[in-house]
């Protein structure tokens, strides 16, 4: 009978040792899930293109973190400001950040016509302007409208044969040539085919501006709207960046306009702001009061 317990409890050690090797044993990684890229730029373009069709008017709500370089005290500088963007497809959009109603630090807009953007902190203080069908580009805009546009899902992709595609870990990369220089490139998540970023470049191949893009919500059907978007300007001369704006979008939903809010597509004056710059033939001119 000893010699039975014994062995029982012999057993029974033995199984606590063997369980408890196995809890302690790594568990099996299953593998990582390849998604397949798209096999040509055409094909990935299909996709963007179909899901920018889906856009509509849109109302959206936030927050915004403004960041810009103080060049007198040689610092920067952040404002968070409630944030409002009205867009109509396929150009009118209109982005306003306010602390008060009153005090207006940044607004950007366009319209079929013309685009604009306002920064009112002192050490900016400057109205930009210009014409699209004298300058198709907005190039040293801090902020430029078909930037957010893009951002908010209307890509202005142009010819297929101006982009090329390539695989990136888990992206697909559509880059865009002009004249044999890089002017864009799009980074797409192939798990969801939505777009994580989009880098912008000059005419010169320099970093131009940089959209990050993120938590993406469908706003209708086949349409989705990223409620997290950061938007950085870079300086052209010193390749760092100087302006940044966060937005964190609350709501985000489908709007018809009023007559009053259709009156924020037309380009308002500049007011008292210091600088009053015009775009012309890619230039921007400094015009008097």
């Amino acid at each position: 009978m000893n010699n039975q317990h014994y062995n029982l409890r012999l057993c029974f050690c033995f199984a606590v040792v063997i369980l408890i090797f196995a809890g302690c044993a790594p568990e099996i990684q299953r593998p990582v899930e390849v998604v397949p890229g798209k096999k040509s730029a055409t094909e990935a373009l299909s996709v963007l293109k179909a899901r920018s069709q889906n856009a509509v008017s849109l109302l959206a709500r936030g927050r915004c973190l403004l960041e810009y370089y103080d060049p007198e005290n040689k610092k920067r500088k952040k404002e968070k400001l409630d944030v409002i963007i009205l867009m109509k497809p396929p150009v009118k959009i209109y982005l306003q950040g306010d602390v008060t109603f009153a005090r207006k630090p940044i607004i950007l807009g366009s319209n079929e016509r013309e685009f604009w953007l306002l920064m009112s902190p002192k050490e900016i203080s400057t109205y930009w302007w210009g014409v699209w069908s004298e300058q198709n580009s907005a190039e040293g805009l801090m902020i430029n409208p078909r930037t957010l546009f893009e951002a908010l899902g209307f890509l202005k992709t142009g010819a297929d044969e101006s982009w090329s595609l390539s695989n990136q870990g888990a992206f697909d990369v559509l880059t865009k040539q002009d004249r044999g220089v890089v002017i864009k490139k799009i980074h797409i998540n192939r798990r969801d085919y939505l777009i994580g970023k989009i880098e912008y470049y000059d005419s010169k191949g320099r970093d131009l501006a940089l959209a990050e893009l993120k938590d993406y919500k469908e706003i209708s059907e086949g349409y989705f709207v990223p409620a997290s978007i950061k938007i950085i300007a870079y300086n052209q001369d010193s390749g760092a960046d100087s302006l940044s704006i966060t937005l964190n979008l609350k709501t985000i939903k489908p709007k018809e306009f009023n007559e009053g809010q259709q009156k924020l597509f037309e380009r308002p004056p500049p007011g008292n702001l210091k600088h009053i710059l015009r775009n012309e033939g890619g230039e921007w001119v400094e015009q008097r009061q």
